[in-house]
């Protein structure tokens, strides 16, 4: 301890009157400079590649800054990459297209013609809106938005075996694990009624309530809610009848609203290296902070379909983690959004329904999901180029890394704790396969900044769908990565944030987390205003 703070505060006040007395505070004295307190900013605060080498810096602006291909691609990978940015176009028609059979196939049933209306221009789809006189809205062609389904199971399941289908989905008998409110022309028995009605009609409506503010300022959030009518096993039914029939109608059936995710960077993520991702891993809180990220492992078609007796793998993609690569996840939408068969999901969706087998009945099986020849409607030339567009397309660079707003935002960003669940970066393993098939030269070994620790979290009720995924259950959310977000808005203005577009503003989807989230919400809402613009601002450069 200094020795002047152990004296009696006699001699302190002795000592004040000696040096005022020798001219300790006379005019020819100059007090000392305050010291300005050290500020510490996170590492990445200053970082601009957040793909690494595959970065792009020419979206700032632009309505396309997604849809760039990594700049590190060889000649034939760009060439591949773009037949795949066309196919990732192409709008599929019903079978048969005698003109171009190679564009026929579409649903039965289905959400969207085409990928591009899910991921408008690589990114999210748009929002729906409802008009001044209007309470609700039926999802029709414009709609990105779409419910996955499954019954309720018995228990939790927490092991997945063969037995248990390795904790899969358990899928609506007769409907499967995805509602197609879209249809083709005489895809339901009372076609002549609802021609071009998928399984169902969906509606959508919100429901509102306010967040305030510390400082009083109030903010409204809107949450979409469901409503599932005229099931083609029971037309007209509604949750209101009298005497409920329909499969999809009955209590055990859950429901849970998703939007289109953005399309670039996802090679990059699955490189990521399996164990970086496991060694985030903190189910039991072992910590005690309050944040315990669980992996979800899930069904892997591309193991089932080389015979791997253990056909499950890490779940990386997806709201709830919950396919395995971007293979898995791209042919699968083709398969299940568009109705489109494939080499790796060869059969429709809803192969083995009674609306399947009267569909095929009813049109002379002219459209039985195989080409002329016996194969898949989409060819492995058409699918292979799909998925490496997925893989390879560029993540946008920062913006605004200097201003003084940005980098405070990321000291707080780091101070809220946000960066727990949104691990700032990870290194991109050398070598290796992705999706089963060699990875590509340009993915390898990049430092990159996607600001998700690819995790499941538990985001609270408000969020919750209530619907098990695999290991996933109604509460837990994977990570959202944050590489691009700041981009959302000018690549499609009427895009919305979270898993089903609810918030308007990222300013809004902070308010919705809950949880394990909860502290870092509530130190968020206690900021003053200037200082939650930094934080806003600081998300909008990434």
């Amino acid at each position: 301890m200094n020795k002047l703070l152990r004296q009696p505060y006699w001699f302190v006040a002795l000592l004040g009157l000696s040096l005022s007395a020798c001219g300790g505070s006379g005019d020819d004295e100059t007090s000392p400079d305050p010291i300005d307190p050290v500020v510490t900013y996170p590492s990445y605060t200053s970082i601009v590649a957040l793909g690494g080498d595959t970065t792009t810096f020419d979206a700032s602006n632009s309505g396309h800054g997604f849809s760039t291909p990594s700049l590190n691609l060889t000649a034939d990978e760009l060439a591949l990459h773009l037949r795949g940015d066309t196919n990732f176009e192409v709008s599929f028609t019903t079978a048969p297209n005698d003109q171009h059979p190679e564009l026929d196939g579409l649903g039965p049933v289905f959400n969207n013609a085409d990928c591009n209306s899910c991921h408008q221009r690589d990114g999210r789809n748009s929002t729906p809106f409802l008009a001044a006189d209007e309470t609700r809205v039926k999802l029709g062609s414009a709609a990105g938005i779409f419910l996955r389904i499954s019954k309720a199971p018995a228990e939790p399941c927490t092991v997945g075996t063969a037995d248990n289908n390795y904790c899969a989905p358990i899928k609506v008998p007769d409907f499967g694990d995805q509602l197609f409110h879209r249809g083709v022309l005489k895809a339901r028995p009372d076609w002549q009624d609802n021609a071009f009605v998928g399984q169902a009609d969906v509606y959508l409506s919100y429901e509102r309530h306010d967040e305030v503010y510390a400082d009083g300022r109030t903010i409204s959030l809107k949450k979409p809610i469901f409503a599932v009518e005229n099931p083609y096993d029971a037309p007209g039914e509604t949750k209101q009848s009298a005497n409920i029939t329909s499969n999809l109608l009955q209590d055990d059936v859950l429901m849970g609203w998703r939007n289109g995710m953005p399309v670039f960077g996802l090679g990059l993520l699955e490189a990521i290296p399996e164990a970086s991702i496991l060694a985030n891993v903190d189910a039991d809180d072992s910590n005690k902070d309050d944040i315990s990220g669980r992996a979800n492992w899930v069904f892997d078609a591309i193991k089932a379909q080389n015979g791997d007796s253990t056909p499950v793998s890490l779940g990386r993609f997806g709201w709830k983690a919950n396919t395995p690569s971007v293979r898995v996840q791209s042919l699968g939408a083709l398969r299940g959004d568009i109705g489109i068969t494939n080499p790796l999901f060869p059969d429709e969706s809803i192969v083995g329904t009674s609306l399947h087998d009267s569909y095929l009945t009813r049109t002379g099986f002219v459209d039985t999901g195989e080409d002329v020849n016996g194969a898949p409607e989409a060819s492995a030339e058409f699918s292979d180029s799909v998925v490496f567009y997925a893989e390879t397309l560029a993540v946008p660079a920062r913006r605004n890394v200097d201003k003084t707003a940005v980098r405070e935002g990321a000291r707080l960003f780091e101070q809220l704790n946000c960066s727990s669940c949104h691990t700032p970066s990870f290194v991109t393993k050398t070598s290796g396969d992705i999706g089963g098939l060699p990875m590509s030269e340009s993915l390898k070994g990049q430092t990159i900044y996607p600001f998700s620790d690819m995790l499941l979290h538990d985001m609270g009720e408000g969020l919750a769908d209530g619907r098990p995924d695999f290991l996933a259950d109604g509460n837990e959310w994977r990570t959202r990565p944050l590489w691009g977000i700041g981009l959302t808005q000018t690549v499609n203005p009427q895009a919305g944030f979270l898993h089903d577009g609810r918030a308007a503003t990222l300013e809004e989807a902070i308010l919705w987390h809950d949880g394990e989230s909860k502290t870092s919400k509530q130190d968020f809402m206690a900021l003053t205003q200037t200082e939650r613009d930094q934080v806003i601002a600081f998300l909008q450069s990434l």
